[in-house]
């Protein structure tokens, strides 16, 4: 393949300078040509039984991460409890966590475009580790001590979150990375759900709610021993190249605005964000949510004393396990049969899910108040629709957006969903639940209303979150297509004509 090397007026604007790959002049995140004879497949390093063993790897440290998010949430009428919280001080404990989280998401996402990514995770799994455990040595007079803890261990897992799914993007393509992507993306709603029962469990055995954040600790030094043995640190791009050609390197503003100017990204970002609203606000206060239920039918009585009563943490848990595994094998199984024939079926499905959740999470918040069984079975049939798009969301980064930007672009949607996503939303419902308790501050029955009300606000932003996925649709298939051609060496049709009309 020749070499592109002219500075004429078809030159594209994004920087793409095809060049040798011995040349010694390197452009992150271009494509050089080079024969393949010439060049190591990274690929064939690594054999198909220890990528199976680090997506295995992986899928285990991800399951803990989603545990311990959940945790608090389990055990959350206990610890409000135990140092006399209103709601929105108690959002403050996902809030913190989740602004941590998103504000190095970007740093670590650099780091992980540049530097060693096994190194970076095992850094993080230590910081999470020791974060978490001191956690739960915190007395009731040293609450600001727990909100500080809860934001370092954003950082542990800021580090893990943006970069794992990158590795699984270099060991494996096409259908089999689908694949294996929806393998580690199911364990977000079952980690999530085992946290809720596990944390309920322990604290229920315990008759101490700190108990419940000593658990995960524990199984991550596993996790950590494992991620030093058994992950290897593929070399960016390596089982799409084929040894084909090698990729250069940009500057951090270069890709940032690489990935400005991707509409795919751009959308579908915007969509996972009105999704991490809805599920972020909804995993932290359903449980309480329906406690106050119980007590505004007769079925339960008030939390006068910890531990309260963790039934509804049980069963929302294994309902948030159930519905996670069907919804994401359900979306894998669609999206692998159609995208061969309807080029935007991924952002297609995304958008149903989204829009077809909303009203039976709608229904579910109406029903709390005469029946829980009925509040129960919707929650269900929304969580299960909103899963059909975890394992595909990332599936569809991965393949509009080129190798050695990928953790750039997994760190930019994890800062932006979480920003304007579940970074705010578990602290707003509880701001808009406390401002209208003080309607009837002594009443048992308005406490409940208080948090509905609130509540109300998620399948709203769940619909607008579906017209971001159909906005997707738009442009996936052009965005998948220059991606390709990249790859290939060649320069995409797009940058051309835009840059003949510039």
């Amino acid at each position: 393949m020749e070499k592109e090397t002219s500075n004429g007026p078809t030159q594209p604007k994004e920087k793409l300078s095809l060049s040798s790959c011995m040349s010694g002049s390197y452009r992150y995140g271009s494509i050089a040509s080079e024969p393949e004879d010439n060049i190591l497949s990274s690929a064939e390093t690594i054999s198909p039984k220890r990528a199976y063993i680090a997506v295995a790897v992986l899928c285990y440290v991800n399951l803990l991460n989603y545990m311990d998010r959940y945790t608090i949430a389990g055990v959350l009428p206990s610890i409000q409890k135990y140092f006399l919280l209103s709601d929105s001080t108690s959002g403050l404990l996902q809030t913190v966590f989740i602004c941590s989280f998103m504000l190095l998401a970007p740093v670590f996402g650099y780091l992980g475009d540049r530097y060693n990514r096994k190194l970076i995770m095992v850094f993080g799994m230590i910081t999470w580790i020791a974060t978490t455990l001191s956690s739960s040595f915190v007395t009731e007079a040293y609450f600001w001590v727990l909100i500080l803890l809860r934001a370092l261990v954003g950082t542990g897992e800021a580090s893990y979150v943006t970069i794992a799914p990158t590795i699984i993007g270099d060991l494996f393509t096409g259908t089999k990375r689908t694949l294996m992507i929806s393998f580690f993306y199911i364990f977000i709603p079952v980690g999530s759900g085992l946290g809720y029962i596990l944390a309920a469990k322990i604290a229920s055995a315990t008759g101490d709610w700190r108990w419940a954040l000593r658990l995960n600790p524990i199984l991550g030094g596993l996790g950590l021993v494992l991620l030093v043995f058994l992950i290897p640190n593929p070399p960016r791009g390596a089982s799409e190249n084929q040894g084909a050609t090698c990729i250069e390197q940009t500057t951090y503003w270069e890709d940032v605005m690489y990935l400005l100017r991707n509409r795919s990204f751009v959308w579908s970002s915007l969509g996972v964000t009105a999704m991490a609203f809805v599920t972020g606000a909804l995993a932290f206060w359903t449980p309480t949510f329906l406690s106050r239920a119980r007590v505004l039918q007769g079925i339960t009585p008030a939390c006068s004393k910890e531990p309260c009563d963790p039934s509804d943490s049980y069963i929302f848990g294994g309902i948030t396990v159930g519905t996670g595994i069907v919804g994401v094998l359900i979306g894998t199984s669609i999206s692998r049969k159609l995208r061969n024939t309807v080029p935007n079926a991924d952002p297609l499905i995304c958008a149903v899910g989204m829009l077809s959740s909303s009203p039976c999470l709608f229904i579910a918040i109406i029903l709390a108040a005469s029946s829980i069984p009925g509040t129960y079975a919707c929650i269900g049939i929304g969580e299960t629709l909103l899963s059909l798009n975890w394992a595909i969301l990332a599936d569809i980064l991965l393949y509009v957006v080129v190798p050695t930007r990928r953790a750039t672009a997994e760190a930019l949607q994890i800062m932006v969903c979480h920003l304007l996503g579940d970074a705010g939303s578990p602290y707003l419902l509880g701001a808009i639940s406390d401002a209208l308790s003080k309607v009837k501050p002594d009443s048992p029955d308005w406490r409940f209303r208080s948090l509905e009300y609130s509540v109300l606000l998620c399948p709203f932003i769940g619909v607008l979150g579906g017209l971001f996925f159909l906005m997707t649709a738009l442009y996936i298939k052009e965005d998948r297509k220059a991606v390709e051609m990249l790859l290939k060496g060649e320069t995409p049709v797009q940058d051309e004509s835009t840059a003949d009309s510039a």
